[in-house]
């Protein structure tokens, strides 16, 4: 039987108090040129072209430790931009985010360099991770052999460009998983392994709840959100659709996708 204080006593990770994210795009080319847009900029009139998208939506919820939380939704529904809002990587509008500590998503996306090889990178990730040149000695040859890439052939010494981009996935997800994240967002980095590598990727997502930690995975396979989550949120055109069990989020999403 479930405690009945279990609830007051879970601690936040994430709270997100109806959240809006807006931002602009260009919907047609570039027109005018320089001097042009010095005299929008000037004038302060908007660029032609230009339109804003509403991508969330008054998004609220409350994540806690020890929860794995599957975000799903059709293309475009808000998943990535939100997270990316939980990062601090994308401005919100209008609303709130609190976070426990500093979440990442995925631990170093954007410190990872094409030009560098492989192994650069590890070290380059691990520092941009907190870690210490020692830890990163220390946990090398468990990150190569995690992301499985030198299995057919030595490509951790060659540069990033060279990798496919399941390659590429496989190696930034295994560079975050060494570490201990008190929230770790992860953009379908699943989908882009086998099925032994996914095996590695969700026993290493327990091990991080279990260790007090909060764990979002954006994911198009359903299956994969009612293996790896305990909990999902169903994003629909920007707006929170279901907030549940991941099974009842799960079946809910998928009779209205056959419907659609």
């Amino acid at each position: 039987m479930a405690d009945p204080t279990a609830t007051a006593t879970r601690v936040p990770t994430v709270i997100a108090d109806d959240v809006h994210v807006i931002y602009k795009v260009n919907a047609g080319g570039r027109k005018g040129g320089a001097t042009a847009a010095l005299s929008r900029i000037l004038s302060r009139k908007p660029a032609p072209g230009v339109r804003e998208v509403h991508a969330v939506r008054g998004v609220s919820f409350t994540a806690y430790k020890g929860e794995a939380i599957g975000l799903i939704g059709t293309n475009g529904s808000g998943k990535s931009t939100l997270l990316a809002a939980i990062a601090g990587l994308q401005p919100v509008a209008r609303g709130t985010i609190y976070s426990q500590g500093q979440p990442s998503l995925l631990g170093v996306n954007a410190a990872l360099m094409n030009d560098l090889t492989g192994e650069r990178n590890v070290i380059l990730g691990g520092l941009a991770m907190g870690m210490s040149k020692q830890q990163i000695h220390e946990r090398y040859q468990d990150i190569v052999d995690f992301s499985g890439i030198n299995e057919k052939g030595d490509f951790i010494s060659l540069p990033m460009r060279t990798y496919s981009s399941g390659m590429g996935a496989r190696l930034r997800f295994s560079i975050a998983a060494a570490k201990d994240h008190e929230v770790l967002m992860i953009d379908e980095a699943l989908a882009t392994g086998d099925a032994a590598f996914q095996r590695r990727s969700q026993a290493r997502i327990e091990e991080l709840r279990e260790r007090a930690g909060t764990v979002f995975l954006v994911s198009h396979s359903i299956g994969t959100v009612r293996e790896t989550c305990d909990r999902a949120i169903w994003l629909e055109s920007g707006t929170l659709r279901m907030d549940g069990p991941s099974k009842e989020v799960c079946d809910a999403y998928e009779a209205y996708t056959r419907g659609a």
